[in-house]
C-alpha cells in the first residue's frame, strides 16, 4: 500500500491515527467489552478522543518532557492517553498495574511525574498515598468513576472532565486540532518504559517514533503481520511488546484492536474475538496446553482415546516437518480426519481458529509446547527482541522453523557477535539512551551498536541463537563455565515447575531451588487422591517431589556430567513480584533468592536432608508476616 500506509518511519503515531481517521473513518479501530457487551469506536472516533484528550492535557499544564505516568489494566481511553502524551512531545510512561507504592514511587521521582493517568478506585488511592513522597504530583486523571464521587483531593478529575476541557479548547481555537497532530516530530518521544530491573532498579528507557515505528516496519518486512489484523489487547500495558504491537502495528497498519473486559476474562474474550495475529509468553502457551490437557483428563474415554491418537500422529507428522524429514503417507491421510475431530475443535475453544501469526517471546518455550501448537495446526513462530530495541531483533519466518534458534535478524536489523560472545544490535528501532543514565548509556550503547547484554551466536545459515543473559555466565569452583538460566529454562519446561533459581556459583556441584506450578500440579494430585491443604503442603508431598524429580532427571539427560543437577529442594512458596524475588515480568532477581534462601542453599550445600525456612511475606495490605516450613533436600 503506498500513501499514509508506506510504513516510513518518519512521521508519527498521531499522524497515522490521523490518516487513518480520514481514509477509514468509519471503520473499526478499537472494540471493548464492557458489561459483556463489545463497545465499537471507529477511526474518526479515536482521533476525536485523542485531539480532545491532547487539549485537555496542555490545558492542564502538560508540555515537552513532561510524564505521564499511565496505570492500570488494558483500558481504550489509557491507551489514548499514551498516544495523546506522544502527540504533546511528552513522556508516555505506562506502569504495571499490580506494581508495589515503591516501584511506582521510584518511576515518579525518576521523572518528577506531575500527572498521573489511573484506572480506577484502586490506582486513584495508590497515587494519592504516594503524594507525600512524591509532591511533583499536580494532576491525577482516573478512567472508571466507581467509588469516587465523594474524593476532593486537589489535582483529581475524571477522564470525561478532562476531555470535555480539551472539546471546549478545540472550540475555541480551530487551528488546534491540526496542530495537536503535527507537533510532534519522528525524533520526540513515543513511549517511557522501564527496564526489567533484575540486577537492580529499572531504568528508563525513551523510544522514539521513529524507533517505534521502524521496528514494526522491521517486523512487517519479515511478515510478523499484515495490514488489517484482528488483535486482542491484553499484554501488560507496560511490557514493550504491548505499545509496540497495539499501539505501533496496530496505529500504523490499522488492526482492529479489542480490549478484554478483564485480566479474568482473557480466555473468553480470546475464544469471542478469534484474533488473526497473537503474541504470547511462553508461560502463557504453557498455561493454555496445560488447560487443554486437563479437559482432557476430566473427558470421556472415548473422547480422551481419540484426542492421544489423533496428537500423537499429528505430533509425530510436525517433528518430521522439524527435522526435514517427510511425514509418512499415513501421517498424511490422517491429517484431515484430525483436523476435523481433534484439532479444530480444540482451536475453536482457545480461540486460535483465525490465527495467521502466532508467536512466543521474552524467554525459550519448552519443545513439546511448541511441537503441540504447530502440530495442531498454529504456526507457532519464535520472536526475540528487547526493549531497548522497541521489541523486534529477530524472527523465525514461516517456512523457517527450528528449535534451538530465534529465526534471522529483521530486514532493517544488522547482528553481530562480539568476542565475549555478546549479541550486538544495530537498526532505527534502538533507543537513543537511558533515561538520566549517562553510565548505563555508554555501556548499552557504543559505536553505534547496542550491547543486549545477551550471549549466544550465529549459525553458518544466519539464524541467530540465544543462549541467555551474558552477565549470568558463571564457573564452578572446577572452572566448568555455565549459564543458570538456560538450565532454569528447560526445566520450565516441565508442566510441572513453575519457577526455578539454579544454584553452583563457585561450588563443587550444581543445585536448584524449585517451585511448582500450582494449577496443574494440584489437578494431577486430585486425579490420583493426595489430599492437600496449601501451596506450601503441596509442594512437600513425598508424590510430587517424585515428580519434581523426574523432570530434573530429564533435563540432567541433557546436560554434561560436571553441570548436571545434584540436589534440589521443593519450595514452600512461589517466587513473588511482591517479595521482589522475580520482575514484574517474571524473571529472577538471583541475588534476591540467593540472599532470602540463604539457609535453604547452606543446607543444601551442607548434605543435609531437610532444612526449615523461615521466609518473609509481604501481603497485598502491605502487611508483612512470616511462615515456617520444613523442606526436604532432594537427591537428583
Amino acid at each position: 500500500m503506498a500513501g499514509p500506509w508506506d510504513l516510513s518511519p518518519d512521521t508519527t503515531l498521531p499522524r497515522l491515527l490521523a490518516a487513518n481517521a480520514r481514509a477509514l473513518g468509519t471503520a473499526v479501530a478499537m472494540r471493548e467489552k464492557d458489561r459483556g457487551i463489545w463497545q465499537q469506536t471507529t477511526w474518526a472516533e479515536w482521533l476525536e478522543q485523542l485531539l480532545r484528550c491532547a487539549a485537555g492535557l496542555e490545558s492542564l499544564g502538560y508540555g515537552p518532557g513532561d510524564a505521564l505516568m499511565v496505570v492500570g489494566d488494558n483500558r481504550p481511553h489509557l491507551y489514548t492517553g499514551l498516544v495523546a502524551a506522544g502527540a504533546l512531545r511528552g513522556h508516555a510512561m505506562p506502569v504495571y498495574p499490580d506494581a508495589a507504592p515503591d516501584e511506582v514511587r521510584h518511576a515518579i521521582q525518576m521523572s518528577a511525574v506531575r500527572f498521573v493517568l489511573a484506572e480506577d478506585q484502586e490506582q486513584v488511592d495508590k497515587i494519592l498515598d504516594l503524594r507525600a513522597d512524591c509532591p511533583s504530583i499536580v494532576h491525577v486523571i482516573y478512567d472508571d468513576p466507581r467509588g469516587l464521587a465523594a474524593y476532593d483531593a486537589a489535582g483529581l478529575l475524571s477522564w470525561q472532565k478532562l476531555v470535555e476541557l480539551g472539546a471546549e479548547r478545540l472550540r475555541r481555537e480551530p487551528a488546534l486540532r491540526e496542530a495537536l497532530v503535527t507537533r510532534a516530530s519522528p525524533d520526540d518521544p513515543a513511549a517511557f518504559i522501564h527496564s526489567s530491573g533484575t540486577t537492580g532498579r529499572p531504568k528508563g528507557v525513551v523510544l522514539s517514533q521513529r524507533n517505534i515505528l521502524s521496528g514494526v516496519a522491521n517486523a512487517y518486512r519479515a511478515k510478523s503481520f499484515e495490514f488489517g489484523e484482528e488483535i486482542l489487547a491484553y499484554l501488560p500495558m507496560a511490557w514493550i511488546g504491548d505499545f509496540a504491537i497495539t499501539l505501533g502495528a496496530g496505529i500504523a497498519l490499522h488492526f482492529t484492536i479489542n480490549v478484554p473486559e478483564r485480566p479474568e476474562t482473557v480466555l473468553q474474550n480470546l475464544r469471542e474475538i478469534a484474533p488473526t495475529y497473537y503474541l504470547a509468553a511462553p508461560r502463557s502457551w504453557d498455561n493454555l496446553l496445560t488447560t487443554v490437557q486437563v479437559r482432557m483428563e476430566d473427558s470421556t474415554r472415548l473422547k480422551k482415546a481419540l484426542y492421544d491418537f489423533f496428537m500423537q500422529r499429528a505430533i509425530a507428522r510436525e517433528r518430521a516437518r522439524l527435522e526435514n524429514r517427510e511425514p509418512t503417507l499415513a501421517q498424511k491421510l490422517l491429517q484431515p480426519l484430525g483436523e476435523l475431530l481433534v484439532c479444530g475443535p480444540i482451536k475453536d475453544q482457545l480461540g486460535l481458529t483465525r490465527v495467521r501469526h502466532a508467536f512466543t517471546g521474552g524467554e525459550a518455550i519448552g519443545e513439546d509446547t511448541f511441537v503441540f501448537y504447530r502440530a495442531l495446526g498454529v504456526k507457532l513462530r519464535q520472536l526475540y527482541g528487547q526493549t531497548e530495541s522497541s521489541a523486534f531483533n529477530a524472527m523465525q519466518e514461516p517456512a523457517e522453523v527450528q528449535l534451538h534458534t530465534v529465526g534471522r535478524p529483521l530486514p532493517g536489523v544488522d547482528a553481530r557477535i562480539a568476542d565475549n560472545g555478546e549479541i550486538l544490535i544495530r537498526s532505527g528501532s534502538v533507543f537513543q539512551g537511558y533515561h538520566r543514565n549517562e553510565e548505563a548509556t555508554a555501556a548499552a550503547l557504543q559505536d553505534g551498536w547496542l550491547h543486549t547484554g545477551d550471549a549466544g551466536y550465529l549459525e553458518p545459515d544466519g539464524h541467530l541463537v540465544v543462549l541467555g543473559r551474558l552477565s549470568e555466565v558463571v564457573h564452578t569452583a572446577a572452572g566448568e563455565r555455565y549459564i543458570p538460566n538456560y538450565i532454569e529454562n528447560r526445566l520450565k519446561f516441565s508442566p510441572w515447575i513453575k519457577d526455578v533459581a539454579v544454584l553452583g556459583k563457585g561450588r563443587e556441584q550444581l543445585a536448584a531451588i524449585v517451585c511448582i506450578d500450582k494449577e496443574p500440579v494440584g489437578h494431577w494430585a486430585e486425579l490420583r487422591g493426595i489430599s492437600y491443604m496449601s501451596y506450601a503442603d503441596l509442594s512437600q508431598k513425598p508424590e510430587v517431589i517424585e515428580l519434581v524429580k523426574a523432570a530434573v532427571q530429564r533435563v540432567n539427560g541433557t546436560l554434561p556430567e560436571p553441570l548436571k543437577l545434584r540436589r534440589f529442594v521443593s519450595l514452600h512458596k512461589e517466587f513473588d513480584a511482591d517479595d521482589g524475588e522475580i520482575t514484574r515480568t517474571r524473571k529472577l532477581r538471583r541475588n534476591v533468592v540467593e540472599e532470602r534462601y540463604a539457609p535453604v542453599i547452606d543446607a543444601i550445600y551442607a548434605g543435609q536432608r531437610s532444612v526449615t525456612m523461615k521466609a518473609q511475606i509481604v501481603y497485598e495490605t502491605g502487611e508483612v508476616g512470616v511462615t515456617e516450613r520444613n523442606l526436604t533436600i532432594v537427591e537428583a
